[in-house]
């Protein structure tokens, strides 16, 4: 049975007067079986979203007075809750957007580890005492919370993905208004109730649901209302980038994680077997639908015929189809994406050569996938797809391909691999397999991308670790670790002088005197 979604404000389910889009609905079907019916989501308006932001304005000061370790002891009783729902919020995520259950479970994992990150986190929310130029005066600075915080979230990791935005925020004593991916929308929803279920007041937290044109507009109208204080996207370069000048018209800089073109540079030194696992995993898992997804697999010349036969071999070989079973990948995540898919397969060329299963495109009984788990005609599911020979002006070498596509093309030196890595403009992830250490730490060096893997794939991060992009990727902010509390504090300095007499800084300052023209004899 699907189940029905609305926004939830102040605690409280939105029954909505005038909603949006056709009859003010979206209908969110399973994708490794397009003919059941996960969620029918009621999508909220422009008013709605106003309406989440004023809650959230109107609970943001009291959240804020709840000393920060009882806001951490909060985020641990998220941890625990998800933790206890595991399997059923992994087994929803599955159904949903057609991941496979084991690597759904491991999503939720994450949810896990990331509040158990911050957890301890509220107890370290420091400050500085600072010494002063001037005496009987004191120097402190202060983490301030920014204040209220809109998340806008793809459906890619419906779950971990919103987790690294909301839990520190909250511990940071902010209020979120989130608007899930619609698509992701039942998942999404039972993520919102694990979440208040910790404990959280009313208004702390709320969720609205509604399509990409709304939010926008509604998220303009409470920018100009001064209801937003920081605005955190996971999406597209081409939306982060509006989302960024919107922002940028009111004097605030947004937490963008938008998307990538990952290269992996293959050297001569480089353990074959182990790069083409990585490859697999990177390139395929979650159907490429990742921003870490591997683009382009960047070999030396030397190494490029064989690589690209064990790749080959490994992706004809890779488990296909029902995301309940132990495939490699399952369906794509929506009808838009397969649609978008399919405009990238298009830009396959003659100069290309194509591997990795018997067609590319859709699989389809007149077009079948060896080997495949289930029945392809119930999804959205399409073929594992290796193209080689692509060169730097194609279009597949240059733009993000959301789905089972991987570029592969050739380098003779270090300079040129790192040269080829960087062109496309995006800064998200990067690997290079070698055993040689000088070549590691080179490309760290010259390649642009905010996380670098050595022997290990594009794809993978953990709770404690800053995750984000440059470029086109993003615009240099990190979620994750210590270093997300920079996007959700503010800080503040505060100069305390009780010497009774006013003493000027840069101006009253005692020094002594040296003799600078003392020589040894």
């Amino acid at each position: 049975m699907p189940v029905t979604v609305t926004s939830r404000i102040a605690g409280k389910p939105v029954d909505q007067g005038e909603p949006a889009g056709p009859d003010g609905w979206y209908r969110s079907v399973d994708p490794a079986d397009t003919g059941q019916v996960v969620a029918d989501v009621m999508l909220g308006t422009a008013d709605t979203y106003l309406a989440a932001c004023r809650a959230a304005r109107d609970a943001q000061a009291a959240w804020a007075d709840v000393p920060a370790p009882v806001r951490g002891r909060a985020v641990g009783h998220i941890g625990r809750l998800v933790e206890a729902n595991a399997e059923a919020l992994a087994a929803l995520l599955t159904r949903e957007i057609g991941k496979p259950y084991a690597e759904a479970l491991g999503e939720v994992r994450e949810i896990v580890d990331t509040c158990d990150f911050f957890l301890g986190e509220g107890r370290r929310l420091y400050g500085q005492t600072v010494p002063s130029e001037m005496p009987d005066k004191q120097l402190f600075t202060f983490r301030n919370p920014v204040g209220v915080v809109n998340v806008i979230t793809a459906g890619n990791f419906p779950a971990a993905v919103p987790a690294w935005y909301v839990v520190p925020a909250l511990l940071a004593g902010n209020t979120v208004v989130w608007k899930p991916a619609e698509y992701a929308a039942a998942t999404s929803l039972a993520l919102y109730e694990l979440f208040v279920r910790a404990g959280l007041p009313d208004g702390v937290f709320n969720i609205v649901f509604a399509d990409g044109e709304t939010t926008f507009d509604g998220l303009s109208r409470a920018l100009d209302e001064r209801l937003v204080d920081k605005v955190g996207f996971t999406g597209s370069s081409a939306v982060g980038a509006r989302i960024g000048e919107l922002c940028g018209r009111h004097l605030q800089t947004p937490c963008l994680e938008l998307g990538g073109k990952n290269p992996m540079v293959v050297t001569p030194s480089a353990d074959l077997d182990l790069a083409v696992r990585g490859a697999l995993f990177s390139g395929f898992g979650t159907a490429g639908q990742r921003c870490t997804s591997l683009g382009t697999v960047i070999v030396h010349e030397t190494r490029h015929a064989e690589f690209l036969a064990r790749f080959t071999e490994a992706v004809a070989a890779a488990p296909v189809g029902d995301p309940t079973a132990a495939v490699v990948f399952g369906p794509l995540i929506d009808e838009r994406f397969a649609r978008r898919f399919e405009d990238y397969l298009g830009w396959i060329r003659p100069h290309h050569t194509v591997s990795g299963s018997p067609h590319a495109g859709r699989i389809t009984a007149d077009r079948p996938r060896p080997g495949f788990v289930g029945d392809p005609t119930a999804g959205l599911y399409y073929h594992p797809t290796i193209v080689d020979g692509v060169r730097p002006d194609d279009d597949l070498f240059r733009h993000e391909t959301f789905g089972p596509v991987v570029g592969v093309t050739t380098y003779r030196d270090l300079d040129e691999a790192i040269r080829l890595g960087n062109l496309p403009g995006y800064g998200l992830s990067a690997a290079i397999y070698t055993a040689d250490a000088g070549e590691a730490f080179a490309f760290r060096r010259g390649i642009g991308a905010g996380m670098v893997s050595v022997n290990n794939t594009t794809s993978g991060a953990e709770a404690h670790l800053p995750f984000g992009g440059n470029g086109l990727s993003g615009n240099g902010s990190r979620q994750s670790g210590i270093w997300v509390l920079d996007q959700f504090t503010r800080w503040q300095s505060v100069n305390w002088d009780h010497s009774g007499t006013l003493q000027k800084a840069q101006m009253d300052v005692a020094d002594l005197t040296p003799d600078l023209t003392y020589r040894l004899p």
